[in-house]
């Protein structure tokens, strides 16, 4: 068995010389390297084919002397060898078997005595590694680079070793593959289950196309050489790239022209490392190309490639550079089975806090739920393009970010949370888009001090989530984390003047929210100013501070004359997509409402008992009523006795009364004070009417009390606005009086 020292043979193999294409900066293999592969093939079939004399006489050429004697002859050569070497696509000249060796003078048939009683399976893979040996000799001819050309020369020899010793080729190193887990292609698996698992079907489908193009584009990338590497990325890790590549050239690449070698997918053996050092490049070439022969993409391919494949690229670039992407990890739980995508073409982790599909099939089911089929049959209709309206983004019904999510979608827009760096060498598109980020802080917060901000911009502990558009910084969001503490700071938060109503501003929290999330930080805090309040509330920030003051006193900044406000995270929603999936839980529900509709045709005469004198029925004996879905609400404990129900119902309502929030209530709306209130609420009801009513034994039944206290809640949001402290007191007492309605078992719990 013929074995060959990879890691010793040559440090480093340059696929821009490998055996199919000529030396350059990377690429994907074009139609001369399918040409070359095939020419090769065609060659070993024709010689397979040949008769057993011309097999053996190919054969000779390759075997050493076996005459008697311990000739050290390693191959038969010809007396009369023609006086310029042949071309490899033709065929040598003529000898047979009895011509002499130039030399050991034996003849050709001493050189293949061992191959008489061969079998023909074993004759015609030993000529196939003769094909592979030729083609390899062409190649350390042909080749200009000194790394390629050691490498092939070093695998000539390990094939020709194996023709010598009938053996099979083996490559030797240090490390067999894989040589990185988990591989680029189980690296792609993740983030397609991780970013996308919450896509319909035929949405998730898209994104595993796209998935499986890039990879097998990768499968058919040519790399750039150690040397051109070292010219374009100076500060490299040279060595370890060099590494990677002499393995990428020996297991992945020249074994597409030479089958006598064993083959592996670059995607299955190499992982996040060899990604990392072609990504940039191959983003860019693979991007370039499309637009340059957009003209000639089939229509259907056209959108898939233009407009989803940037976005698929931007996204999985920020997985790969991350140091904390969990889609790199070993424990990565890959969801569902049918979530993995089938790479073999020719040619999330999900977050702690999330539920895994097989956990969610063992949740029990609750009382009530809307059957699985029902949901499923629904969701048909609503993923179905054509059962759908488009909304435009002009529709009152659209989301703020809509506009915006579907320009990260295009590509127009782009997101990197940056930050500066005493550890590293500058980046200089980072140090442009700082500059840009200072420059956008500085014009659209004037309050602040312009060497304030661009100290807070550009320390190294502070990060910006920046928006690019057009490669141009028009908006961000600077922060600073306290995992110890856990909470983050957001300082600074500005949109260009100009980029502003696009829904930007909304989008880009989204986006901070989701890089928290995968960050384990669950609270942000911020000082807003008055004329930034607005947005902050919009976004889910409140002055209810759910981090503990002991937690954050110190370490943040305060600002005089600002408002302290704070927004908890929910591990559980993906925030970018959050509006899509409400659109489509309003869109379930309607329809389900439509279906429910569209089942009860029947229409019922008016009630007419109550003309004759009936003061009140149950609910459940009107016609129809159960057909809708309604059911009795659950029956809570009816005290029989009076004076139990008297003094349960006392202690509730001097809780209530005694509640913070129970001030405005206290006593009877006052005409003065709010003209025009009693034409618009026709039964007022207040806590000190219903003192008296209480005392005075008014209350027989729970019932009677609990209407008259809901009356005052529903009196109070049906007058006030909802931004209102009145409508917010009534929200909070409702509140509290339930939970004692429950306390004292009036109620189910």
């Amino acid at each position: 068995m013929a074995c060959l020292n990879i890691m010793r043979s040559s440090p480093a193999v340059g696929a821009a010389g490998s055996v199919p294409a000529a030396p350059g900066a990377g690429g994907t293999e074009g139609s001369g390297a399918a040409g070359g592969s095939a020419r090769i093939a065609v060659k070993k079939a024709q010689l397979r084919s040949s008769p057993r004399p011309k097999k053996l006489e190919k054969l000779g050429v390759y075997s050493s002397c076996k005459a008697e004697g311990a000739c050290k002859c390693n191959g038969w050569k010809s007396q009369n060898p023609p006086p310029t070497p042949p071309r490899t696509d033709q065929q040598s000249h003529t000898v047979n078997l009895q011509e002499p060796c130039r030399s050991c003078s034996h003849t050709l048939g001493d050189h293949v005595t061992h191959l008489e009683n061969v079998s023909e399976e074993e004759m015609n893979r030993l000529l196939g590694i003769v094909l592979d040996v030729e083609y390899l000799y062409t190649c350390v001819h042909k080749e200009e680079d000194a790394d390629t050309k050691q490498v092939y020369f070093s695998l000539f020899k390990l094939l020709r070793k194996s023709i010598l010793q009938m053996g099979k080729p083996m490559l030797e190193a240090q490390e067999n593959p894989p040589f990185e887990k988990p591989s680029i292609e189980q690296g792609v698996n993740n983030f397609v289950q991780y970013k996308f698992s919450h896509l319909p079907s035929k949405e998730r489908q898209t994104i595993m196309e796209l998935a499986k193009m890039f990879l097998n584009q990768i499968n058919y990338w040519q790399l750039e050489t150690p040397s051109q590497r070292r010219q374009r990325v100076p500060n490299d890790d040279a060595a370890g790239y060099k590494a990677n590549y002499t393995r990428w050239l020996c297991y992945c690449n020249v074994p597409q022209f030479c089958d006598s070698l064993p083959r592996y997918e670059t995607t299955q053996i190499f992982g996040r490392t060899l990604l990392r050092s072609v990504f940039t490049v191959m983003r860019k070439q693979l991007l370039e190309q499309a637009r340059q022969e957009k003209d000639k993409l089939p229509p259907e391919k056209r959108t898939l490639i233009l407009t989803h494949f940037p976005k698929f690229l931007s996204m999985l670039e920020e997985e790969v550079y991350s140091h904390s992407s969990p889609i790199w990890s070993q424990d990565f739980l890959a969801g569902a089975s049918g979530g993995q995508i089938p790479i073999h073409t020719v040619g999330e982790k999900r977050k702690p806090s999330e539920p895994l599909p097989h956990e969610e099939n063992k949740r029990p089911r609750v009382v009530g739920d809307i059957p699985m089929d029902l949901i499923n049959e629904v969701m048909a209709t609503i993923t179905d393009p054509a059962a759908i309206p488009e909304t435009s983004l002009l529709s009152a019904h659209s989301a703020r970010d809509e506009a915006a999510r579907l320009e990260e979608r295009r590509g127009v827009i782009e997101f990197h949370v940056i930050g500066n760096s005493l550890n590293q060498k500058p980046n200089k598109r980072i140090l442009m888009w700082l500059v840009g980020l200072q420059n956008v802080f500085s014009h659209q917060l004037p309050r602040m001090p312009k060497e304030y901000i661009t100290r807070l911009v550009f320390d190294p502990k502070h990060k910006t989530l920046s928006l690019i558009k057009d490669g141009r910084v028009i908006g961000g969001i600077c922060f600073r984390m306290f995992p110890s503490q856990g909470f983050t700071e957001i300082v600074f938060c500005a949109v260009t003047s100009n980029e502003q109503v696009k829904g930007y501003g909304t989008h880009l929290m989204n986006h901070l929210k989701e890089y928290h999330i995968k960050h384990e930080i669950l609270n942000f805090l911020t000082y807003a100013d008055e004329y930034a309040i607005g947005y902050f509330k919009k976004q889910g920030f409140s002055k209810d501070i759910k981090v503990p003051k002991a937690k954050y006193v110190g370490y943040i900044k305060d600002y005089e004359g600002a408002t302290l406000m704070g927004c908890e995270l929910n591990p559980s929603i993906p925030y970018t997509e959050f509006s899509v999936i409400i659109k489509k839980q309003k869109e379930i529900i309607k329809k389900l409402i439509e279906r429910k509709q569209a089942q009860i045709r029947k229409v019922y005469p008016g009630l007419s008992c109550f003309k004759e004198g009936v003061r009140q029925i149950p609910i459940e004996s009107i016609p129809g009523i159960r057909e809708t879905g309604w059911k009795p609400v659950g029956k809570g404990k009816e005290l029989k006795d009076p004076d139990q129900l008297y003094s349960t119902l006392k202690t509730i309502l001097q809780h209530v009364k005694s509640h913070q929030n129970a001030w405005p209530f206290m006593e009877p709306v006052k005409k003065t004070e709010a003209p025009g209130y009693y034409q618009v609420i026709r039964f007022p009801m207040d806590l000190k009417t219903m003192s008296e009513r209480l005392k005075s034994r008014y209350y027989t039944t729970r019932k009677l009390f609990m209407a008259d206290m809901q009356r005052i809640f529903t009196n109070c949001r049906e007058y006030n606005p909802p931004e209102s402290e009145y409508y917010k007191c009534a929200n909070l007492l409702e509140k509290f009086f339930y939970t004692k309605i429950k306390e004292a078992g009036l109620i189910e719990k």
